[in-house]
């Protein structure tokens, strides 16, 4: 099976934490070349020089940029490209804040899609020319099991994450004649600071302990216990490798067994 990335330039978003750092150390250890994407440039900084290099010429860099700020996102994803060409995007932001969607504040809706949407939309338009051009290109957005199942308090999100798996379907069959796929992991519960959220969340509404709260969560996983950033990563960078080259367009659950529809 051929997982090697040695010779691809792979950009991360929402890499200096959670599941996004832990794709991009996976992606590195397959020996791409690894762009951090994230707000915090001095927290990228410290990261990207740690990132596993499995060979002489690896190099890794990282970008500090707001995936809110479309304009500037754009020319930063631009300048990227143009200085080496981009063969693998990971687009992953987290998510809104949690509460239900009757209620939910138009702003909500607006920041959730430039986020999330948009950014995503902004940053393929940049990288798929270079993908194009070389013959090779993965996308891929990771989501949530929402988009099979909505999830009780999560409307604003729930919401935007629909938008962007039918974003991604269809892109898929625009470009999948030029050798590029775009498939979306959907992370159930992941021991990440957004599940912290989350638990913080229900236990303000209800008033239930934190551990309540998380016993709770866990019971409806067969598997019994939260996934480690690291699966989620697996499944990540396997859709961006060769042997996933005739794979595109899927929605790919890695929740434990949770999600019950097909």
């Amino acid at each position: 099976m051929d997982l090697s990335l040695i010779g691809r330039h792979a950009l991360v978003c929402g890499a200096s934490q959670g599941i996004g750092l832990a794709t991009a150390r996976a992606l590195a250890q397959l020996g791409a070349d690894v762009t951090l994407l994230a707000r915090r440039e001095a927290l990228l900084a410290e990261l990207a020089p740690q990132l596993p290099r499995t060979h002489d010429a690896q190099a890794h860099g990282w970008i500090a940029a707001d995936t809110g700020d479309l304009d500037r996102l754009r020319n930063q994803a631009e300048a990227l490209v143009a200085g080496k060409p981009v063969h693998i995007l990971v687009n992953n932001s987290g998510g809104p804040a949690p509460g239900p969607v009757q209620g939910a504040d138009l702003a909500a809706f607006e920041a959730a899609y430039r986020q999330h949407l948009l950014a995503n939309h902004v940053l393929a338009g940049a990288v798929i020319p270079s993908m194009e051009r070389d013959g090779y290109g993965r996308i891929v957005n990771v989501i949530s099991t929402s988009v099979k199942e909505p999830i009780a308090g999560l409307g604003v999100s729930n919401t935007t994450r629909w938008a962007v798996a039918s974003w991604a379907k269809t892109l898929a069959t625009e470009v999948a004649s030029n050798g590029i796929t775009v498939n979306n992991v959907l992370p159930g519960s992941t021991q990440t600071p957004r599940i912290d959220q989350i638990i913080d969340t229900r236990v303000a509404k209800t008033g239930r302990s934190r551990d309540e709260v998380y016993a709770e969560m866990v019971a409806e996983i067969p598997m019994g216990r939260f996934a480690q950033p690291e699966e989620t990563a697996a499944a990540v960078a396997f859709l961006c490798s060769p042997a996933a080259a005739y794979i595109t367009g899927i929605n790919l659950p890695v929740d434990g067994g949770r999600t019950r529809s097909l």
